[in-house]
């Protein structure tokens, strides 16, 4: 199978189409997949672009609402995460994943899914420490602080990865893991990115977050983005037990979509041939959903997941055999993702700008069917119930003078997680950096063969089977 990764996309979906659609006249066949690691900007119309974290000069409507109006449709099935430039209102309609265009799916806050037998898990937005602990209190409109912190990682996310217990195929984050670049060349990235040593020499670069689920889940392929540069490594894990064969993870980021710029690869992943070619639920996933409901918050209070402290009488969520077959009885033993998208906001018209479109805090019915059939909590119902009665949610929207950036790290405690160090892990990664002359683009489009070595010091088969060194 034949798996296409995007780095930071922001918004240029017609670019990248069009990318894939050279690999394709250049490679030995069509591409089957593509990822996208974050900064996706599914903007529908004005109100969405409010609700992007980024100064008002970068606020532009791009070209996803063509596809989310019907106007084009997706040419290869798409699956992405959140970053942290995103039109946060629309993807907070689906915080358990869904549609949003006809074959463009979103994996979620968190989330699990399997395509012709491959697992494909990820987490969506970036790791902020002061942050971490709270429940998902955001709705809009938004303020200045919580248009940011909507798309920070909470322990919650990280707490249900971390009951997996089969084999990942592959994951997704927007951020590194924390540590990675000892992995790889680190001398090449620092050469590239030279302002990032300090925090390379002090371990302080990257999600604490990210790096704990990629020891405990130890997919088969990593990618990531977020620090706009190409960048891979390999990193091999630990055997639990004696006589078990050990794990590598083959990490790797890409750059944003730019001419001249390493934002795409091509991957040869084995896949399953008699596996359906559609997208599927992961039942491990599913199984994990419902048995971590009742632990939902929406409150900004700070809170520690349950563990085997003695102050809990529950901390093992993962998902037993009984509890598996009990969820495919409830779904009828069809794992198939419906193509239930529908439209749930206007859509923008070049022709009829409408600025002062108001937000609304929506119920995406994707969400509603999704829940009521597994049972589990909508969080923005409870989100309306908890703003109706507490008044916990933002009651002014962020004002357009967005220049700052909340890169300064909270040193607050990281307490019930491996990752005790905290985290430099800006929000801004020079927006405006090295911009071209769209005149002038040229993509380029890299080969990786499956079982091929990982760079770093290495190279890897590249197109027309030349040697790239990353």
């Amino acid at each position: 199978m034949r798996v296409a990764v995007a780095g930071c996309c922001h918004g240029e979906l017609d670019k990248i189409y069009e990318t894939l659609a050279l690999a394709e006249r250049r490679g030995p066949g069509p591409i089957d997949l593509l990822l996208c690691c974050g900064d996706f900007q599914a903007v529908r119309n004005e109100a969405d672009l409010r609700c992007m974290a980024v100064p008002p000069k970068y606020r532009h409507m791009q070209t996803f609402y063509r596809y989310y109006s019907g106007e084009k449709k997706a040419p290869v099935l798409t699956i992405f995460i959140g970053g942290n430039h995103e039109a946060s209102n629309h993807l907070q309609e689906l915080p358990y994943g869904g549609w949003v265009a006809p074959n463009i799916y979103y994996l979620g806050l968190a989330g699990v899914v399997k395509y012709r037998g491959v697992r494909i898990g990820g987490i969506s937005g970036i790791f902020k420490s002061h942050d971490y602990r709270k429940g998902h209190f955001e709705c809009p409109p938004y303020n200045p602080a919580t248009i940011r912190s909507i798309y920070h990682v909470r322990n919650i996310e990280v707490y249900k990865l971390k009951q997996l217990k089969q084999p990942m195929d592959i994951f997704l984050s927007h951020d590194w893991p924390r540590k990675i670049y000892h992995y790889g060349n680190k001398q090449q990235l620092l050469k590239t990115k030279s302002f990032f040593r300090q925090e390379v020499e002090n371990n302080t670069l990257g999600s604490p977050a990210a790096s704990e689920l990629l020891e405990h889940l130890k997919p088969t392929y990593w990618f990531s983005a977020h620090l706009h540069v190409k960048f891979a490594a390999l990193m091999q894990h630990q055997a639990k037990d004696k006589g078990q064969t050990a794990k590598a993870t083959k990490f790797l980021a890409l750059d944003k979509c730019l001419p001249h710029r390493d934002f795409l690869q091509v991957i040869e992943i084995e896949h399953d041939p008699s596996a359906p070619e559609y997208l599927e639920y992961d039942i491990e996933w599913l199984t994990v959903l419902r048995a971590t409901d009742d632990l939902i918050n929406v409150t900004e209070r700070l809170w520690n997941m349950p563990e085997n402290n003695g102050l809990h009488t529950r901390w093992d969520y993962s998902a037993t055999e009984e509890a598996m077959n009990k969820v495919l009885e409830i779904l009828n033993h069809d794992l198939k993702v419906p193509c239930n998208f529908s439209i749930t906001a206007a859509c923008y018209d070049p022709s009829r700008p409408q600025t002062q479109m108001q937000l609304v805090h929506r119920i995406n019915p994707q969400t509603t069917e999704f829940c009521a059939q597994l049972g589990i909590t909508d969080m923005n119902v409870r989100l309306q119930k908890a703003k109706e009665e507490h008044h916990l949610c933002g009651e002014f929207e962020e004002q357009d003078d967005m220049e700052s950036n909340d890169s300064g790290e909270d040193r607050s405690e990281y307490n019930t997680d491996t990752s005790a160090l905290s985290s430099i892990n800006p929000d801004e990664i020079m927006l405006d950096e090295e911009e071209e002359d769209e005149d002038s683009i040229k993509y380029s489009i890299y080969i990786l063969r499956h079982g091929g070595r990982i760079p770093g010091s290495t190279c890897l088969a590249a197109a027309q089977d030349k040697p790239y060194c990353y």
